[in-house]
């Protein structure tokens, strides 16, 4: 959910909810307290509507009394003069938060409040000042300061004297069933809004707060240069998206510092590979220097066999000079490629003959096998290629281990490709190797056999110039049996015009 629609809900459940639930609330509880009047006053007919009106439900809860001093008025007048019955009257609407006061011509003769009520009595209608019948459900309201509600009853004493019976329900404070109905409301209200706020709140902290509070730990991790951790994922609001985004950069940041390590590491090796590699030509080539200038050459044979010796060290330095040098090339993806159409058959018997005479001085049998027609063609690099047979054949020149050695070339066409296969009778390789052997520095001669020598790159050097030729290379072996190695390019097809 976006952060907007957040806010949109959390705006109108901070306006719904507390009226929703406060309306609810009012109306349970006015119905309890509708109940309660009734029982205790015997109102009938109480709806919200007389709740609201504090006159209206003033006046009723005093009906039934204001009833029985009719009846009394009209059976017997004088007993508005029994200080007994008077008091008993007094009592009962005391219960209904009146009181009575009973007026003979122009003076009270009973006052049911202690207080002092001068104003109040002073205020009160005359004889016959009010129509008692449309009196009589309502009462006379006084104002001012005095705020209360009077309903008057007039007769006659048995002597023919005027009188006047007054029920006085103050206004200014409500019955405890109004008041208690307010306060549940207000109670009610206010737990509402306290609920209200804690689940928005709640809601609110694990929407923003949360995630922003794990972006300011992420980002203090990334600070102190810590990029193992992972960032919890976010929802799907605006800050979710930042978090996710957040661990997309957390991530790559890590595999960033890490190729950099493995980088330095590999470069630290190569140069570790090379120092060792040339270490062991260079101390031959002192080595033979040294029986020349020494004399130890004394025939022409021994000195010839010295100086063809220093040559070949000397081309070994060279070579491993080379593959450091196309390494940097490749690390740097600046490898000079010359692409142009290659005839396969003349391309490939070029090589193994210049192969052949360096395999013969190693007491190395070559043979060569071509099921290619005459016409097929490559789009190739003819130097990168023959890079890659060298790299290869060298490589298989390792590990030969047997007392007669033999490598077998042989090229097929297999549809749109040709293939090219390396086949040696070396040590072979493991199989928990095999899928190894084309990575940067991967060497299955882990002792460094320095009569192996070998810089580690140059199956990697093979399988980047493949690739990059739009082919793919592979490699089978067998342990004590020997490896075969293969490449494939596609060959050039001409596309007759429409």
């Amino acid at each position: 959910m976006k952060l907007r629609s957040k806010l949109i809900i959390t705006f109108l459940i901070l306006i719904l909810v507390p009226v929703l639930f406060t309306a609810v609330a009012f109306l349970g509880f006015g119905h309890y307290q509708i109940n309660s009047i009734k029982k205790l006053y015997g109102v009938e007919n109480v709806t919200y509507e007389t709740l609201s009106n504090t006159t209206a439900m003033l006046s009723r809860i005093t009906r039934e009394a204001y009833g029985e001093l009719q009846k009394k008025a009209e059976a017997d007048p004088d007993a508005f003069q029994d200080p007994e019955y008077l008091d008993t009257v007094n009592l009962d609407l005391e219960t209904r938060y009146s009181f009575l006061a009973v007026r003979k011509g122009d003076s009270f003769i009973y006052i049911g409040n202690e207080e002092d009520q001068t104003e109040l009595l002073d205020s009160l209608p005359e004889y016959g000042a009010h129509d008692a019948e449309q009196e009589e459900d309502m009462g006379i309201y006084i104002g001012g300061n005095l705020q209360a509600l009077v309903r008057q009853l007039d007769f006659r004493f048995l002597d023919g004297s005027e009188g006047s019976a007054f029920i006085v329900t103050s206004i200014s404070g409500m019955i405890p069933e109004m008041e208690s109905l307010l306060m549940d409301v207000v109670m009610v209200l206010a737990m509402i809004l306290i609920f209200t706020s804690m689940i928005l709140t709640a809601w609110i902290y694990k929407s923003i707060v949360t995630p922003i509070h794990h972006l300011q730990v992420a980002t203090k991790k990334i600070t102190d240069g810590n990029l193992d951790f992972e960032m919890p994922a976010g929802g799907e609001d605006e800050i979710g998206e930042l978090c996710t985004d957040f661990e997309e950069m957390r991530r790559r940041l890590k595999e960033t510092a890490e190729e950099k390590l493995e980088a330095e590491k590999q470069s630290k090796e190569l140069i570790s590979n090379i120092s060792h590699d040339l270490k062991t030509p260079i101390t031959a080539v002192k080595g033979y220097v040294e029986g020349l200038m020494d004399g130890v050459a004394d025939t022409p044979e021994k000195q010839e066999k010295y100086i063809k010796t220093i040559y070949n060290k000397a081309n070994d330095m060279e070579r491993l000079i080379n593959e450091l040098t196309f390494y940097s090339k490749i690390d740097t993806n600046r490898i000079p490629y010359h692409f142009d159409r290659i005839n396969v058959n003349d391309y490939f018997a070029d090589c193994v003959e210049e192969l052949s005479i360096e395999l013969e001085e190693k007491n190395i049998d070559l043979a060569y096998f071509n099921y290619v027609d005459e016409d097929v063609q490559v789009i190739a690099d003819a130097e990168q290629i023959k890079r890659v047979i060298n790299n290869i054949v060298s490589n298989s020149i390792k590990y030969i281990d047997k007392p007669k050695g033999y490598i077998n070339i042989r090229v097929k066409d297999v549809g749109d490709f040709i293939q090219v296969e390396i086949e040696d009778n070396g040590k072979g390789i493991a199989t928990k190797d095999l899928p190894l052997i084309f990575n940067r520095f991967y060497r299955t001669d882990a002792s460094r056999n320095s009569s192996k020598g070998g810089s580690g790159i140059g199956l990697s050097i093979v399988k980047k110039i493949i690739e990059d030729h739009g082919g793919k290379v592979w490699a089978t072996s067998k342990e004590n049996t020997g490896t075969v190695m293969y490449f494939v390019l596609r060959k050039y097809q001409e596309v007759p015009a429409s």
